[in-house]
């Protein structure tokens, strides 16, 4: 009967995955690894294997170089003021809308704030707004958001119950540009508060820009996705973060969906107390 079982839960799983493939529109199956077409010439056994550099004094080979800490800008110290003044979701909306320290501000035509369920337990950050999430006041609700919504729900997560969403910038940067270093400290003191308002019990990490910035790391996102790492929202609160990959770049790079949907597999078995 557990044979049975089991091989009934992993059928189920195949389907899953099967209908989310569908859902994102793949047309071509793909080799679980690459094919290696150039014959690599065979190393002597006499011959010595090579040798790693030494670690550098101080850091583990295993942890990401962190990015250092940046001075305080009289705008930077206004931002952290008006964040720490904020005692509820709403008033940290306002004290976003009424900070003018970022040209960003007179390019965008809408603040972009938050969607989704802030009690859901599950907070997704992304980097910027884009020209329909500009347009609309809304993160997500692009291209790009209508693939997340169909990635989630192969998970069996919607927006309107189950997740809560929205960006580094809440400013859509001129021509849809990825953020400047300058930007994203910028507004670091607003989205570490605006998490620990929501009060989340697991992140999602979306790309590149929030995968550093919130871990504070110089690695890419191809190295950053696939595990859970620890955010430092207050000096005495951190959370578990899964970075993975923003819906933007799998339309650009659908042979990538292969690893968003074990990313997806992970929160999952995460939130099901599986992992």
């Amino acid at each position: 009967m557990e044979a049975e079982t089991q091989a009934a839960e992993t059928r189920a799983a195949l389907v899953a995955a099967l209908r989310l493939q569908l859902d994102w529109g793949v047309d071509e199956a793909l080799e679980a690894e690459p094919l290696d077409r150039a014959r690599r010439p065979e190393v002597p056994a006499t011959a010595a294997p090579p040798t790693a550099p030494p670690p550098s004094p101080g850091r583990s080979p295993a942890q990401p170089a962190l990015l250092p800490a940046r001075l305080p800008t009289p705008a930077g110290t206004r931002a952290a003021e008006l964040a720490a003044g904020a005692t509820s979701l709403a008033g940290l909306r306002e004290a976003m809308a009424q900070f003018d320290g970022s040209p960003l501000r007179e390019t965008a035509m809408n603040l972009v704030f938050a969607d989704g369920v802030a009690e859901s337990g599950l907070m997704l950050i992304g980097e910027a707004p884009g020209a329909d999430e500009d347009r609309l006041g809304r993160p997500f609700v692009g291209v790009s958001g209508q693939l997340l919504d169909r990635m989630l729900a192969s998970v069996g997560l919607s927006r309107e119950r189950d997740f809560y969403i929205t960006n580094i910038l809440p400013f859509r940067p001129p021509g849809n540009r990825t953020p400047t270093d300058a930007e994203i400290a910028l507004f670091l003191p607003f989205i570490l508060r605006h998490i620990e308002l929501a009060r989340p019990r697991l992140l999602v990490l979306l790309g590149g820009v929030a995968g550093k910035a919130l871990l504070r790391s110089r690695e890419g996102i191809t190295r950053l996705r696939g595990r859970w790492h620890q955010v430092t929202v207050t000096d005495d609160q951190s959370l578990p973060a899964l970075a993975t990959l923003h819906p933007a770049y799998l339309l650009r790079t659908p042979s990538a969906k292969r690893e968003a949907w074990n990313d997806l597999l992970m929160l999952r078995r995460r939130i099901d107390g599986n992992e």
